[in-house]
Order: structure tokens, then sequence, then C-alpha cells
């Protein structure tokens, strides 16, 4: 499946398989963005996310950490 800014939760399911041990508070939305976009089934334009976006994927992340 291929994940785009609109898949905020399906993007917080992927980092945290990809890091479990990682608080997602501790890091800054530029090192969430860099990786988000490195992420294996990430497919969509780099520069279309915003504030909202990340923070929409960061309350998710949260979420699955729970």
């Amino acid at each position: 499946m291929k994940l785009t800014w609109k898949d905020p939760r399906a993007i917080a399911e992927e980092l945290y398989d990809e890091n479990p041990d990682l608080d997602p508070l501790t890091i800054s939305f530029e090192k969430m963005h860099a990786m988000i976009v490195a992420l294996p089934d990430f497919d969509d334009d780099p520069e279309a996310s915003n504030e909202k976006i990340l923070e929409a994927i960061l309350v998710a992340w949260m979420d699955e950490r729970d």
C-alpha cells in the first residue's frame, strides 16, 4: 500500500513498527518529516506536508504507543 500525506494513521503505524522504542515527543517535526519520506511505502510529494498533517501523524503515533 502506498502511503500519502492523507494517511496519517497508516503513516503513524509504519513509524511505530519501525521505531517501537522511540518516543515521538522527543523528535522535531523536521526529523519526523525525514523519517516519513524515508518510509519504503511513502509515495507523495515531500513538500506537500504541513504542520497540521505532521501533528495528526504525531497524535496517531502516540495512540499507537498506548
